[in-house]
Formats: structure tokens, C-alpha cells, sequence
């Protein structure tokens, strides 16, 4: 095998690598085993909604693992860390809030 076809292997192969690492997180966020999501409930711009839906899935769900705050928690946590750079201050601001929202329906304020 000629060393450039060997290059170009490894080249793409490496892209494809990143090709799919870059969509895992919307996968889990969509098709979460843990949880039932609402469509679009990340988009919403009520932190009470967004923490209302998330209670709702969390005590609804039959295959999460752990208790449901922790895993509504978990699920609101995971998407603002995945969102990263992309979410701008204001939608960031209204997940944090969403997270202050959800303490408080749980009562764990």
C-alpha cells in the first residue's frame, strides 16, 4: 500500500471520527433512554416551562436510574454543557434560571 493512500485513510477516517462525535450529543438529547423528552423544550423561553416539562418527563419516565430531580437535573445540565459556545448569554440565562426553577419545584431550594 503506497504511503499517501495509507495518509489519506487515516485522514478520513479521522474526519468521519469527528463527524460523529459532533452529533452524539444532540442523540442523547433527542433519544435520551432516561427520559421522554418534550419537542423543542430547551427552546422554550420561560424557565418555569422549561423546568415544569423537565419535572413532568423526570416522574414520568419508567427507565430512568436515578431519582427524578437528579435526572432532570442531570438532562437541563448536560444540554447547557453540550450547547457550549453556541448558546448565547440571554438562552444560557434562561436555562441557569430553568436549573433555580427546578430546585424550587422539587422543593431543594
Amino acid at each position: 500500500m503506497p504511503k499517501n493512500a495509507k495518509k489519506s485513510h487515516s485522514a478520513s477516517a479521522s474526519a468521519g471520527a469527528k463527524k460523529s462525535r459532533s452529533r452524539w450529543s444532540a442523540g442523547v438529547t433527542e433519544h435520551s433512554d432516561a427520559l421522554d423528552l418534550d419537542q423543542g423544550v430547551f427552546a422554550l423561553d420561560d424557565p418555569k416551562k422549561i423546568a415544569a416539562s423537565l419535572k413532568r418527563s423526570a416522574e414520568h419516565s419508567s427507565r430512568r436510574k436515578a431519582e427524578p430531580y437528579r435526572s432532570a437535573m442531570s438532562m437541563l445540565t448536560f444540554y447547557i454543557n453540550r450547547a457550549g459556545k453556541n448558546l448565547d448569554a440571554a438562552h444560557k440565562k434562561t436555562l441557569d434560571e430553568a436549573k433555580d426553577e427546578l430546585r424550587r419545584q422539587f422543593g431543594r431550594t
